[in-house]
This record gives C-alpha cells, structure tokens and sequence, in this order.
C-alpha cells in the first residue's frame, strides 16, 4: 500500500530516505509531527550536522514510509521533499514533537535541550510530492 499524507502523519514512524549526490539512498526511522498550524507538513529535528541534514542541502528529494521502530518498512514508499527550517522555527519542532509523543517526547525534548538541541538541532520539513 502506498501511503497518503494521512497515513504518514499518524504513522509512530517514518522511514525517511535521504540521497546521496551519486544517488544512494540512505534510510533513517525517524519520529515526526504534523504542522498542526499549516497542515501541510511534517516537522523533524535532528542535528544540524547529521549527514541526513548534508544530503538535503544536496538534493531536496526524498521518499518516505511508514516503518517500526527499527527501520523496517510497513508500507511502499512515497516521493516527497525535505527543507532545512530556519533556526528561529527550532523552539516550535521541539514543541510539536513533545505534544505528538507525550510523555517520551517530553523526555526526549528535555534531554536533548539540556545536550545543547536549540543550538544543535535544526527542523526539517517534509512534503508529500504532488503528482
């Protein structure tokens, strides 16, 4: 089954391919939450020098997937594209992930804050491909 932007946005989690310049896909599960102002996108946070933020600043293109917690995918995947979010929406990711994941995304949020996040980290946004 493919996934709708529905099915990703409910999804625990999110197998997030990223490419590289000579066109290797590389998959992460990841956790993400719905821009609940917009609705048109998942936010992310990750760190700003994690190789998945290098391969975006690459290429845009990206699929995504439903998966378990491991990386294991439970539905066909979807093209889409990521964006690197300005620093000043930083605060915000961190908030919808905390809302989105409760008590373990609270907890998640308050360790990586203390690990120096809000200066670390950066939002992704991600975009199902309109076809």
């Amino acid at each position: 089954m493919t996934p709708t932007f529905a099915d990703l946005a409910k999804a625990q989690y999110i197998l997030l391919t990223t490419f590289t310049k000579d066109g290797r896909p590389k998959p992460t599960p990841i956790w993400t939450a719905l821009d609940q102002e917009r609705g048109d996108r998942l936010l992310v946070i990750t760190q700003e020098t994690s190789w998945k933020v290098k391969r975006i600043r690459n290429t845009p293109r990206v699929t995504m997937a439903t998966c378990t917690m491991r990386g294991r995918p439970t539905s066909e995947a979807v093209e889409g594209a990521a964006a690197l979010l300005d620093k000043s929406e930083t605060g915000t990711v961190y908030d919808a992930i905390g809302k989105r994941y409760g008590l373990i995304g609270g907890v998640f949020n308050f360790f990586s804050k203390l690990r120096g996040g809000m200066e670390n980290n950066i939002g992704l946004e991600l975009r199902v491909a309109q076809g």
